[in-house]
């Protein structure tokens, strides 16, 4: 991440749009359970609020100092941050109930990790589990945030089949005028 997009995705005000809009958005009607993995937290907005929202929360962050911080910050019995790479995940199969990404997506160097991270969900997902988040759309201005930066917007015409490849079942994917969210599950059996 660039310094100014870093900057953005640490402030209060990146923090109340998190909490207002993008993960009740995104959570709408979902059922978490009792263990969720969330990739890519970043400087932890999200997580911040994750933290709060189910019984038991694990992060995992490619940037050391992110995952450090984040282990600081949020320290106590049922929150771990982990620094690990989303698209070759430390977990073992079938671990969690959940596993969530919010605008990470877009981070990654090429469709082909993405896709990784999407096959590694579906991996680490228990039957029935749900693997959702959301990412930005592509436009001027998300360009303009993410000069010098690795920026791979994530198609939403393609998002679909590209989850159902990885594993994932009753796939859905919806746009609003400032982004994608999408939701997979795990089958049953």
């Amino acid at each position: 991440m660039n310094q100014l997009h870093l900057e953005l995705c640490s402030s209060a005000e990146w923090a109340e749009t998190v909490s207002r809009f993008i993960i009740p958005w995104v959570l709408d009607d979902l059922e978490l359970g009792d263990n969720v993995l969330e990739v890519g937290p970043g400087p932890g907005r999200t997580t911040e609020v994750l933290v709060t929202m189910v019984p038991r929360l694990t992060a995992v962050d490619l940037d050391e100092g992110l995952a450090a911080s984040l282990a600081e910050r949020l320290a106590g019995p049922t929150f771990e941050a982990i620094n690990g790479d989303a698209t070759a995940l430390p977990q073992q199969d079938a671990t969690f109930s959940a596993v969530l990404s919010f605008t990470m997506l877009h981070h990654l160097p090429n469709p082909e990790a993405q896709d990784a991270v999407f096959a590694e969900a579906a991996r680490v997902l228990r039957p029935g589990g749900v693997f959702a988040g959301t990412d930005s759309l592509d436009g001027p201005e998300f360009r303009e945030l993410h000069v010098d930066d690795i920026c791979v917007p994530v198609d939403p015409a393609t998002l679909g089949d590209r989850l159902t490849r990885a594993g994932l079942a009753g796939v859905e994917v919806e746009t609003n005028d400032f982004g994608l969210r999408f939701r997979g599950w795990r089958p049953k059996s």
